[in-house]
């Protein structure tokens, strides 16, 4: 699909000036300028068209769009015929707009990873509950059983905020493993595991920071 543009003309003696507003193939308007045509061509560059040849390969050999290459040359279509000439650089210091625009959208954008994202420190409401509560089978999420192991330093937490399986200081408990979750666990809430049901009471509810060190 060509560009469809309208040409403003810019006139002073011995030179023209267009600056063209284009539709891309995208639908993007865009504003395309440097279409200069002096009265000399001291500064084109022309090609002329080999059997085989292409608009794109010829475009990409220079660097440029297709939509540029063909507003330079005034075509419409993809058409090309061997022995044909084609302007190839009408400036060699300046590219036109649709090809600032698709290099600038060309340019790598650095991915944010989940690592990145997650936030490193945080201050959070802390509960606690023991391997015995109502409805508890003293199996974490990740395995461990803590009625059999009940010196593990173990939180449950949500894993959109604290990742399952990390390792996480704790303000006022210390290091633990994120190995568990629980229906009430949501957003910035965690529960801490304390084998004793009356150090679990008091324990109640804090706000404490935590830190995931991995």
């Amino acid at each position: 699909m060509s560009v469809l543009a309208v040409l403003i003309l810019f006139l002073s003696p011995g030179n023209t000036q267009a600056v063209e507003l284009g539709i891309a193939p995208d639908g993007e308007l865009v504003k395309v300028n440097f279409l200069e045509k002096q009265n000399n061509t001291e500064n084109s560059e022309r090609y002329t068209v080999k059997g085989g040849d292409t608009l794109y390969r010829i475009a990409f050999n220079q660097g440029i769009s297709v939509e540029t290459l063909k507003l330079w040359n005034g075509k419409t279509t993809d058409s090309i015929h061997p022995g044909d000439e084609l302007i190839v650089v009408s400036n060699p210091n300046k590219l036109s707009q649709i090809d600032q625009v698709k290099q600038k959208k060309s340019e790598p954008v650095q991915s944010v990873t989940a690592e990145q994202a997650m936030p490193k420190e945080l201050t959070v409401t802390a509960t606690a509950y023991t391997a015995y509560c109502e409805g508890c089978s003293g199996t974490t999420y990740t395995g461990q059983n803590l009625r059999s192991n009940p010196d593990q330093k173990v939180i449950a937490v949500d894993p959109e905020v604290v990742p399952i399986g990390s390792k996480v200081w704790v303000e006022k408990y210390g290091e633990a493993i994120a190995g568990d979750i629980g229906g009430a666990i949501k957003g910035n809430k965690i529960d801490v595991f304390i084998p004793s049901y009356e150090r679990a009471m008091e324990w109640g509810v804090k706000q404490v920071k935590i830190r995931i060190l991995d």
